[in-house]
């Protein structure tokens, strides 16, 4: 289904994509931070969700027709910043004094999902990196066709992903169990998520969409 000579190449380039600091980490560690490894864990599902979304676009092409699109873009740019405006100021105005029960455990976990799926999916440059990024490693040398390379590789891209996110859920959460159980940092914790999607919605909003080449 892929090009075995480029797999060393594409994994290499795959890792080094990791370990740079963007939305998504940022808004893993927070949640696993904030909430435990249980609501770090959903977080990480929910943009694991989003990326075989986008996985499947590319594959299908979909993707390409909408960058080339610059009203779509912008469009999906501004609703993508205002969203997590939105979602900031949610957090901003709720106050918890004590430590989350296990219902409420759950609820934040399905919240922090949702909230996960759709901020990578209204993220424009999360389109633009699968549109711009498979296609660079589809080989002609191989009979599969470039939609079902490119669903490979990005179904692997994701997989790396999952255990990457996985790894700094469990990392975060376990060096933050100590600030769950301390009330002082609950009084707090949903203003830090607050900030957090603000700073997330203001990157978002003035950060430029760049032009698809394709």
């Amino acid at each position: 289904m892929i090009d075995f000579s480029i797999l060393p190449l594409y994994l290499t380039a795959v890792v080094a994509l990791l370990l740079i600091p963007g939305p998504s980490m940022l808004l893993i560690a927070s949640s696993s931070l904030n909430y435990g490894r249980k609501v770090g864990f959903f977080t990480t599902l929910g943009i694991t969700t989003s990326g075989i979304a986008f996985t499947l676009l590319a594959a299908m092409g979909v993707s390409v027709m909408i960058a080339m699109s610059p009203m779509a873009l912008k469009a999906l740019h501004l609703l993508g910043g205002l969203y997590l405006l939105k979602m900031g100021w949610g957090c901003l105005r709720t106050s918890s004094v004590v430590a989350p029960e296990i219902d409420q455990t759950n609820k934040m976990a399905r919240s922090l999902y949702r909230k996960a799926v759709f901020t990578n999916l209204l993220n424009p440059k999360a389109l633009l990196f699968f549109v711009m990024f498979l296609p660079q490693f589809v080989s002609p040398n191989i009979e599969a066709s470039s939609g079902e390379q490119m669903l490979v590789l990005g179904l692997l891209l994701n997989a790396l992903g999952l255990l990457f996110n996985l790894l700094l859920v469990v990392t975060v959460g376990t060096l933050g169990k100590s600030l769950l159980t301390n009330e002082r940092f609950h009084i707090y914790q949903h203003k830090i998520m607050g900030a957090v999607f603000v700073l997330l919605g203001v990157w978002l909003l003035v950060s430029k969409v760049p032009a698809a080449v394709v």
